[in-house]
């Protein structure tokens, strides 16, 4: 399908740079019926049924954004030039884990890289890594010289919050709580499940009194969500993996509410995109962990997941592939458009929605 179909103008006006205070006061666009009806984020538990099941992603977000330079004993790449001094200032984002010490990250300034070389984040205590090995668009492996928790204190020392890019800022010690769930739990995702940033206490209480039963499963996001679509056939889009787990627990739960005629409601595309890469043919849900990259769009036949709790997202993005494919992309592109004119905010900091899938809109 061609990316040009998930193309629509938003003025720069409705992108959110921080979120609604406080953060259960958000807006809901509910397109769950015939006629899209505009709601708060408080209204949640009345759109939902007694049983209901929610499923709630539980990775907590760490500071993977770093900078540093190659250490001045390395020879010069060949890349640096004539007259280059060995140093080569660096801005890395992780994205993905290789084992306790190793990741895989996008960065700039990668050409002045090759694999054997050394970078310093902190010359202050010591904080470091070699690369490993490179790969295409700015990929590199780093080595670390901490590893498993001292690794993530060394990153909540000297990394920043990778904010998505179209925020235009950089981040500040207040995003250290804004761009967390309250619930989360599991270090490892380098981009917030962002739906999830509208849960307060007390909405999930009113939940909970409501009868809706939840349940978490962990899927570390990477920061391959932020990179944008560059082809234009939908089918030449290669997506990055993400490693989940959907515990026993979870499963037993899901499949007693599915039994008892309860819906199975994801908060956020992470949850969703989970759900389904777990979901065998029959639409029941297993125990489950691995690497995902599963890409959905139009066409794509949905396993187990009724409603859909989400953002608004970029155009031309996976995820608006995503919800496209879930509700009806002409649908999609409706309620797109009445956010816009009804003065949604957008993105990772912005409203949210509240879909049903294509066939179960009444």
């Amino acid at each position: 399908m061609r990316v040009d179909a998930f193309d629509f103008d938003l003025p720069r006006a409705l992108i959110a740079d921080r979120p609604a205070r406080p953060r259960d006061s958000a807006r809901l666009l509910d397109v769950t019926g015939a006629a899209f009806a505009d709601r708060g984020v408080l209204d949640l538990p009345a759109l939902l049924q007694p049983g209901d099941v929610m499923v709630f992603n539980d990775t907590r977000v760490i500071p993977a954004r770093l900078f540093g330079t190659r250490r001045l004993s390395d020879a010069p790449a060949a890349s640096d030039g004539p007259g280059s001094d060995g140093v080569a200032r660096i801005e890395a984002t992780l994205h993905q884990a290789l084992g306790l010490d190793s990741w895989a990250a996008f960065v700039k300034g990668s050409k002045k890289l090759r694999p054997g070389q050394t970078v310093v984040f902190s010359d202050d205590d010591g904080f470091a890594a070699e690369v490993t090995s490179k790969g295409e668009a700015g990929e590199v492996t780093f080595r670390f010289n901490r590893s498993g928790a001292d690794l993530v204190l060394a990153l909540e020392k000297h990394g920043h919050l990778p904010l998505p890019p179209y925020m235009g800022r950089e981040d500040d010690p207040q995003d250290r709580t804004d761009y967390q769930t309250v619930y989360a739990r599991h270090d490892g995702a380098v981009a917030a499940p962002t739906a999830g940033l509208h849960f307060t206490d007390r909405l999930l209480e009113a939940l909970d009194q409501r009868g809706i039963q939840r349940v978490h499963v962990t899927l570390h996001v990477g920061a391959g969500t932020f990179l944008p679509v560059k082809v234009d056939d939908t089918d030449d889009h290669r997506m990055h993996s993400e490693f989940g787990i959907i515990s026993p627990e979870a499963a037993e739960t899901i499949a007693h509410a599915r039994t008892n005629g309860g819906r199975l409601v994801c908060v956020g595309t992470t949850s969703l995109r989970l759900i389904e890469s777990a979901a065998l043919p029959d639409g029941s849900v297993p125990a489950w962990s691995g690497s995902t990259d599963i890409f959905i769009t139009p066409g794509y036949r949905f396993k187990a997941v009724d409603l859909l709790m989400t953002n608004f997202h970029l155009p031309r993005s996976t995820l608006f592939m995503l919800v496209s494919a879930f509700a009806g992309h002409a649908r999609m592109q409706a309620a797109y458009a009445h956010a816009i004119a009804e003065g949604y905010r957008f993105y990772s900091y912005g409203d949210s929605s509240l879909l049903a899938r294509e066939d179960l809109i009444r």
